[in-house]
């Protein structure tokens, strides 16, 4: 499983859009690089990421080559409740990635 950081604020109010961030640590290779003996490294990206909240998804994403290693996302959301927000990953090798954070509603 990968590894990353999720970031949300300690309390949200009602209704009120708040910012997820999220930093997943992977290496992003392209496919267009090679190693030292001159043979192309493999692709393999970061190409899924799904973000729920409460068991609702917020969003899904199809994520491509142009991002850099270690992608890092930010968005916003609303919540009506506290809950559980969650986000996955995967890879081009089947490898999976999950963050979850409280989500308070003051």
């Amino acid at each position: 499983m990968m590894n990353g950081r999720l970031q949300v604020p300690p309390s949200v109010k009602k209704g009120e859009p708040f910012e997820v961030r999220v930093l997943m640590q992977h290496p992003m290779e392209t496919g267009f690089r090679r190693d030292m003996n001159g043979k192309a490294i493999p692709t393999n990206i970061v190409n899924q990421v799904r973000v729920t909240l409460a068991g609702s998804e917020l969003f899904s994403a199809e994520l491509g080559t142009g991002l850099s290693a270690n992608p890092y996302l930010a968005f916003y959301a609303m919540a009506d409740a506290s809950g559980e927000l969650v986000v996955e990953w995967s890879d081009d090798r089947g490898e999976k990635g999950r963050m979850a954070a409280q989500v308070t509603v003051a």
